[in-house]
């Protein structure tokens, strides 16, 4: 894909809504694109994350594995970003994410998201509150289908 095909996508995600031409010009000139066969996995449940991920195309399914099994909590499509809080902490993916379909996806780095904040400390405040809404709503579906699994 072109630096111009990655930065229309960008901007369509919900988390970038309101960065500049030249803040996603940074991204995505700092990303790289996957395409993954159906059935491949994107990453695993528990692995250490240090990167986001855009749908650019196809279907991932999110999920969370128990007693052996996995249990689907969402299927992300085409501007669904996955893994966002890597973008800002070191941490371990809360799910698996498996591509149900042959998929794209752009890959975000957070050493170049960091070096954006750094560079536009006003994206920082906007950020946080956005994330930490997405982070609130994931758990909340979590707990749901956790809840559902125990009955």
């Amino acid at each position: 894909m072109t630096l111009d095909e990655d930065m229309r996508i960008l901007s369509g995600v919900e988390l970038f809504r309101g960065f500049s031409r030249e803040q996603l010009r940074l991204m995505a000139f700092g990303a790289e694109t996957i395409t993954l066969a159906a059935g491949r996995k994107l990453y695993a449940e528990g692995a250490p994350a240090d990167c986001a991920f855009v749908v650019v195309q196809g279907e991932i399914a999110l999920y969370r594995e128990v007693g052996g099994t996995q249990h689907i909590i969402s299927v992300e499509r085409r501007g669904a970003i996955l893994g966002q809080f890597a973008l800002i902490a070191d941490g371990e993916r809360l799910t698996g994410a498996v591509a149900r379909t042959d998929a794209q996806v752009i890959r975000l780095g957070r050493t170049m998201f960091l070096k954006i904040l750094e560079e536009y400390p006003e994206l920082a405040e906007l950020l946080h509150r956005r994330i930490a809404a997405d982070l609130e709503a994931m758990l909340d579906r979590m707990s749901r289908v956790m809840a559902r699994l125990i009955e």
